[in-house]
């Protein structure tokens, strides 16, 4: 079976070729070979996801492109595997991409947590990848982001590795699957296509080199080929032992045959070297004094330049000095003159402000002092005409009080004169004329106005007493009903009437 399927492949290397990575690639009638068996080499870096081993096709048939640990190129997307499928009459090859959830990738079990649909090996929380231990080779001591979930494909086995046709997988694409066709996709990133073209230049991974069996099944990172972090495929040891016995004693038989050509040559190489190290000498010593000659007149020449450059230097900086020491002086000229100016505008405003301050407290004491001198003097004109007014006043009552005393003295007297009449001379009671009427005292004249003060606003003007009314007049007796006239005895001649006066002196 094994020699059938390659005298197949050397048939059709003789007739086409095709290219590792398509959509959709050229059309190969033979199946690939089953998948690879392999453990998973431990992962170098967090964040960095799997990307499980596959079969590609080259010009020398089909070759292993080891699995290994890849970096995405955005965080959150994850990997979708490519697959080989049936499409009637040939097998083409779908390429894997990178999207935000797993879509289809022909039901193939890669192992690993691709167990022929979804992923099982983590998944993104919070721009962090959390890693299930039961898939995933992680060192739980730097990766902290880890749990554990138990699921049916944890390493990579013998299976068949692609969809359709005799004895592939029958699986076909999930609505879940058809609608992440359709979401945004980024193909392969650089480092996975270089790590794809290394595995197409490594003779040992031909399918028709390794059997189905390569000595690098996988790497902890993507070109890395050789070192610790490379793994065989399951019961590749013997084989590849072989391989690098054969190798090595080629390389020693090579290295012996190169050693004897080796000393043969290094005779020769050794004398034509002494000829030649000879030679070289007598021309270095010429070269040597040819050049000590050059570089004395270099030196001299430089030493030259180097004095000119010199002066011109000291030159430069002097007249740079005098042209700073000259702004310095203009700028410090203009500097002290505006200083100055300023200090005189500063003088000037600070006399006006004193000025002005000095005359508005100069006014204002005058004006308090013309307010006080007039308040002072209305007061004292006030005082004054209070005390002229109260002064005549005083005079007026006492003056009114005497004429009233004198003219109730000079009544009282007249009354008594008047009623006293000598009873001889009495007329009869009848005909006794009433008591003249006593004439009112003279109306009393007011007291002189007094003067006011000088610039004194006259006092309130002072009224007059009212004109002294008439002492009351005396009481005449009432008009006495005569007695019973006693029978007189015959009237004598009539003696002369006694000459009374009237009050005030006046004869009656």
């Amino acid at each position: 079976m094994r020699k059938i399927r390659l005298l197949s492949l050397a048939v059709l290397l003789l007739a086409m070729s095709a290219a590792a990575f398509a959509q959709v690639g050229l059309s190969i009638t033979i199946a690939p070979p089953e998948l690879v068996a392999y453990s998973q080499p431990i992962c170098p870096q967090s964040g960095y996801l799997w990307t499980p081993g596959y079969w590609a096709y080259g010009d020398e048939g089909y070759f292993w492109v080891p699995g290994t640990w890849a970096e995405p190129p955005a965080v959150g997307l994850l990997w979708t595997p490519g697959y080989w499928g049936w499409g009637g009459n040939a097998f083409a090859w779908n390429d894997g991409y990178w999207g935000p959830t797993i879509g289809f990738y022909g039901g193939v079990n890669y192992g690993f947590g691709y167990g022929g649909f979804g992923y099982e090996g983590g998944y993104w929380n919070n721009g962090a990848f959390s890693y299930n231990r039961s898939v995933n080779n992680v060192d739980v001591a730097n990766f902290h982001n880890t749990y554990e979930k138990t699921v049916s494909n944890e390493r990579a086995g013998n299976n068949v590795s692609y969809n359709g046709g005799t004895g592939g997988t029958t699986a076909r694409p999930t609505a879940a699957e058809e609608t992440a066709a359709h979401e945004s996709h980024r193909p392969a990133t650089a480092t996975q296509t270089g790590h794809q073209q290394a595995a197409s230049k490594n003779h040992e991974l031909l399918a028709s080199v390794n059997h189905g069996k390569p000595p690098i099944a996988a790497t902890s990172k993507p070109g890395e080929f050789s070192g610790k972090g490379v793994v065989a495929a399951n019961g590749a040891a013997a084989e590849t032992k072989a391989t690098e016995n054969k190798a090595a004693e080629t390389k020693a038989t090579e290295n012996k045959a190169a050693e004897t050509k080796a000393t043969e040559n290094k005779a020769a190489e050794t004398k034509a070297t002494e000829n030649k190290a000879a030679e070289t000498k007598a021309t270095e010593n010429e070269a040597a004094e040819t050049k000590a000659t050059e570089n004395k007149a270099a030196e001299t020449k430089a030493t030259e330049n180097k004095a000119a450059e010199t002066k011109a230097t000291e030159n430069k900086a002097a007249e740079t000095k005098t042209t700073e020491n000259k702004a310095t002086e203009k700028k410090a000229a203009a500097a002290r003159s505006t200083k100055n100016k300023a200090a005189e505008n500063k003088a000037a405003a600070t006399r006006s402000s004193e000025n002005n301050a000095t005359e508005k407290k100069a006014a204002a004491t005058r004006s308090t002092e013309n307010k006080a001198a007039e308040n002072k003097a209305t007061a004292t004109r006030t005082s004054e005409n209070k005390a002229a007014a109260s002064k005549a006043a005083a005079t007026r009552a006492t003056e009114n009080k005497a004429a009233e005393k004198k003219a109730t003295a000079t009544r009282t007297s007249e009354n008594k004169a008047a009623h006293a009449q000598p009873a001889a001379h009495a007329q009869p009671a009848a005909h006794a004329q009433p008591a003249a009427h006593a004439q009112p005292a003279a109306h009393a004249q007011p007291a002189a106005h007094a003067q006011p003060a000088a610039h004194a606003q006259p006092a309130a003007h002072v009224q007059p007493a009212a004109h002294q009314q008439s002492a009351p007049r005396p009481t005449t007796a009432a008009h006495a009903q005569p007695a019973a006239r006693p029978q007189a005895a015959p009237r004598p001649a009539s003696a002369p009437r006694p000459e009374t006066k009237a009050p005030g002196g006046k004869e009656r």
